[in-house]
C-alpha cells in the first residue's frame, strides 16, 4: 500500500498478551517486513486511522476491548479491502464462511518457518535478514503451484509442542468421559447430569484454552531466549529462568484462583529467587494493591528481566548493590508511577543492543497502556512505569 515499491511492507500486529506479541513480532521481521504493535482493536484501529501504509494484518482473536480480532478483521476488510488479514487463535476456530474473504487462520503455537513462508505469499518476498541459507519462494497460496509445495517441517521444539496438545485433547476427552460415568455411578438424575455436564465443557474449555496459551507462551519463550543468545548454555539459562519466572507467576494465580493478586506479592515472588542469604537487598516502598491476573504474569516476567540484569551486570553484581522499588499512586490522575532505582552499584553504561530483556521492559508499558523509561546513569539504572490504574484493577 506503499506508494514506493521499494519500502518494506508494514504489517500491524494486534495481540494482548505480551511474549506472545514479541514472538509475533519476530516472525514478521525474519520474514522481512516492518512490524507496528497494538495491543487491543481500539488501538489497532487507531493506528489504520491514521496511516496508508498498512499491507498486512495480523491479529489474534481473543482480546478485551470493544470487539475482538474477528470483528476487528471484518471491519479492515470493508474499510480498507486493500490490506490482507491473518487471524491466530489458540481457541476458536473460525469456519471459512465467519472470516472474512481472502484472510487465512492459524491455530497456536504457530510455527516460525510456516509462518513466514505465509507472511511471504500473502505480501511479498521481504528483505530476509535473519533466517539464513534458507530461501522461501513468495507463492500465491491460491495458485496450482502452491500444491506442490511440500509443508515446511516442524522443528523439534514445535513438534514436542504439536505433541502435547494431541495428548491433552486426548486427556481432556477421557476426563469427560470419565466425569460422565462418574455422575451416573452417584445416581444424579438427567436434569441434574445435563446442567453438571455443561458445567464440565465449560471448564475443559477453559482448561484447554488456558494450557494452550501458556504452550504458546512457553514456545515464545524459547525461540527469544535462544534468539540472540551468545550460546547454547547461556540460552538455555536464560530460557530456565523465565519458565521458572512463569511457574511463579502462575502459582500465585492459583492460590488466588486467578483473580486480583497483591502487587506486592507480585514483587516479593519475583525478586525472592534472588535475594542473597542473610542480606536484604530488595527494598519495596509503596501502597498494596489488587491487580487483575492478565497483568500479573506480565509484571512477574519484567520483573524476572530486571533481577536477572541487575545480578549479573547491574548494583546486585557487587556485594554493596541494593535495589530501591518504589511505587505511588496519582488518585487525581488515577495513575500508578512505579520505579526500580540500583544503588551502590558498579558504573552504569547503556547496552550495545537492545536484549530481549530491553524488549520486554519496554513492552510492559504498551502492554498497561502505559510508559517506560530506561535510564543508564552512572550511579546505577533506573526503570519507570507509568501506567493508568484502569489497566492494573478490575473494575468493580
Amino acid at each position: 500500500m506503499s506508494a514506493n515499491s521499494t519500502d518494506v511492507p508494514n504489517v500491524l500486529i494486534v495481540e494482548d498478551e505480551m511474549m506472545l506479541r514479541m514472538r509475533a513480532v519476530d516472525l514478521v521481521e525474519d520474514a522481512g517486513f516492518h512490524s507496528i504493535e497494538a495491543v487491543n482493536a481500539d488501538e489497532a484501529m487507531s493506528i489504520l486511522e491514521s496511516r496508508s501504509d498498512i499491507s498486512l494484518l495480523f491479529t489474534d482473536i481473543q482480546m478485551p476491548g470493544t470487539m475482538d480480532g474477528l470483528k476487528l478483521a471484518h471491519t479492515v476488510h470493508n474499510r480498507w479491502p486493500g490490506i490482507k488479514i491473518i487471524l491466530v487463535s489458540g481457541q476458536v476456530r473460525p469456519s471459512d464462511a465467519e472470516r472474512p474473504v481472502d484472510s487465512r487462520f492459524f491455530g497456536k503455537p504457530l510455527g516460525m518457518q510456516q509462518m513466514i513462508a505465509e507472511l511471504q505469499a500473502m505480501v511479498g518476498a521481504g528483505a530476509l535478514k535473519i533466517v539464513p541459507g534458507a530461501v522461501i519462494p513468495a507463492v500465491d497460496a491460491a495458485s496450482p503451484a502452491a500444491a506442490s509445495i511440500e509443508p515446511p517441517r516442524l522443528s523439534a521444539h514445535e513438534a514436542v509442542l504439536s505433541a502435547e496438545n494431541d495428548s491433552l485433547r486426548v486427556l481432556l476427552e477421557q476426563a469427560g468421559i470419565d466425569a460422565k460415568v462418574l455422575l451416573a455411578q452417584a445416581g444424579i438424575d438427567a436434569k441434574e447430569r445435563e446442567a453438571a455436564d455443561k458445567l464440565q465443557k465449560l471448564i475443559l474449555g477453559e482448561l484447554h484454552h488456558r494450557i494452550k496459551n501458556t504452550l504458546a507462551t512457553v514456545s515464545a519463550i524459547a525461540s527469544q531466549s535462544f534468539r540472540a543468545a551468545p550460546s547454547t548454555e547461556h540460552g538455555q539459562q536464560a530460557m530456565e529462568g523465565r519458565l521458572a519466572a512463569l511457574g511463579r507467576a502462575h502459582d500465585l494465580l492459583m492460590q488466588i484462583s486467578w483473580s486480583n493478586a497483591s502487587l506486592t506479592h507480585i514483587f516479593s515472588g519475583a525478586t525472592e529467587p534472588f535475594e542473597s542469604q542473610g542480606a536484604r537487598r530488595f527494598h519495596f516502598n509503596g501502597p498494596d494493591l489488587r491487580i487483575t491476573s492478565g497483568a500479573v504474569i506480565a509484571l512477574a516476567m519484567t520483573f524476572n528481566e530486571l533481577c536477572t540484569n541487575t545480578t549479573k551486570f547491574g548494583a546486585l553484581s557487587v556485594p554493596t548493590g541494593r535495589v530501591e522499588i518504589a511505587w505511588t499512586i496519582d488518585d487525581d490522575k488515577q495513575r500508578l508511577r512505579l520505579t526500580w532505582t540500583e544503588k551502590a552499584g558498579p558504573p552504569v553504561q547503556p547496552p550495545e543492543r537492545r536484549s530481549f530483556g530491553t524488549r520486554m521492559m519496554e513492552s510492559l508499558g504498551q502492554q498497561l497502556n502505559g510508559q517506560v523509561q530506561l535510564s543508564y546513569a552512572p550511579t546505577g539504572f533506573v526503570y519507570a512505569l507509568d501506567v493508568p490504574l484502569g489497566s492494573l484493577i478490575a473494575a468493580a
